[in-house]
């Protein structure tokens, strides 16, 4: 007879090689995060002004796009075991130039290897949960990557917070990459003793495949239909997304305090993470399609429910809506994983994550004209986009079943 942990532990999809992942989304992520969010204010400490800001910000959004598809390639190349330790590394690499040279161009010089640490690992990640996983499961695991990964995302910050009150932005940052050198240390050799060294393409015997045109030619037709909702849903989110701050401090008939929103940004939080294990349960028992539906129906919904939020209690509801969005997302991500052939599973989702993130990086400059013509037009239009993105999934969009080989 199995023990009560034991029962937990496979619910809850604790495999071994699982187990290793998280414990490196922890460490690595909580590194990442006590620094990263306070690099602005140590840009302008050493002199780098407003531009290097920005460029700092540049850089995020479009290494986060190209960084998929290698990080994908790599990882069916090499291996996940490989390709992880590969990814830290640099991500190391970049936190010592910072330690190291305390000037505002090797800021922007490390940030290349580790601001998009996240972009670049995630077809890692997802390709070790394919593996890891039966389909009855992968829902599931998933959803315990994207629930562990809030932890560092909530708790890095205030760790990082208190070594900049204690030593200042200069050498607090500094000690702050510092302890995530560390951190990224202790991750590398726990995810090297617990993650199984599958070798590159062993179910298949084929090498990875790194001419993006080629793979694109393999995608399944499901899963271009997936993208293309995907792309118009993620305009939904994107086009508003820089301005949903400034609608609620300033724009709605009570406006909200800055502190307020930050309690409205918990609620999300709290509500994406309260909805993880139970939907993701649900999804791997029959067909994913109706989840993620269910999420494009809540990313649609946000912005068009803003524009009746004109103070903080009716703004509650709209970011749990907003929370809401999570309720199929890693649903979303385990049927890419489905679709995904099997001997290029960490590349075809780093070549589905390039091609939309460089399309949707052109909602950041569409919201911004939407809204210089009115902040109403803005919201509109985003809940446009995602109604779009969202028939188009429910008339085209497609899941496998579990069952299928």
């Amino acid at each position: 007879m199995t023990s009560p942990a034991r029962r937990l532990a496979e619910f809850l999809a604790l495999e071994r090689g699982i187990l290793g992942l998280l414990v490196m989304v922890v460490l690595v992520g909580m590194g990442e995060r006590m620094a990263e969010r306070f690099l602005p204010i140590y840009l302008l400490a050493l002199g780098g002004g407003i531009w290097s800001v920005g460029a700092l910000n540049g850089l995020d959004n479009l290494l986060s796009a190209l960084y998929s598809f290698p990080g994908g390639y790599l990882a069916d190349h090499l291996g996940t075991k490989r390709a992880l330790l590969l990814f830290n590394g640099l991500a190391i690499l970049g936190f010592l130039i910072v330690v190291l040279i305390p000037a505002w161009w090797a800021v922007l010089l490390g940030a290349c290897l580790f601001l998009s640490w996240t972009a670049i690992s995630l077809p890692a990640t997802m390709g070790l949960v394919a593996e890891a996983l039966p389909k009855s499961k992968r829902a599931m695991g998933v959803s315990m990557h994207s629930l562990v990964r809030r932890f560092p995302m909530a708790l890095g910050p205030i760790l990082g917070g208190v070594f900049i009150d204690a030593w200042g932005p200069e050498t607090g940052v500094r000690l702050a990459f510092a302890v995530a050198i560390l951190l990224a240390l202790v991750a590398i050799v726990a995810q090297q003793r617990l993650i199984r060294d599958r070798r590159p393409n062993e179910l298949s015997g084929n090498s990875a495949e790194g001419n993006p045109l080629r793979l694109f030619a393999r995608m399944d037709r499901r899963l271009r239909n997936l993208l293309v909702s995907d792309i118009l849903v993620r305009f939904c989110e994107q086009i508003p997304y820089a301005f949903v701050v400034v609608w609620c401090l300033e724009r709605i008939e009570n406006p909200v305090s800055a502190t307020q929103f930050g309690v409205l940004t918990a609620i999300e939080m709290a509500t994406a993470v309260l909805i993880y294990i139970p939907v993701a349960h649900f999804s791997d028992r029959g067909e994913k399609k109706p989840f993620v539906l269910m999420t494009f129906v809540f990313f649609t919904l946000f912005p068009v429910t803003l524009l009746f939020c004109d103070s903080f209690p009716l703004l509650v509801g709209a970011f749990v809506l907003r929370g809401l969005k999570e309720f199929g997302e890693p649903t979303r991500k385990a049927l890419i994983m489905d679709l995904a052939p099997e001997d290029c599973k960490a590349g075809m989702f780093g070549l589905y994550y390039l091609i939309r993130d460089v399309v949707v990086s052109v909602a950041a400059f569409g919201g911004a004209l939407l809204w210089s013509f009115a902040p109403e037009i803005n919201l509109v239009v985003a809940s446009a986009f995602g109604a779009l993105g969202t028939v188009w999934f429910a008339v085209r969009g497609e899941s496998v079943s579990i069952k299928d080989p």
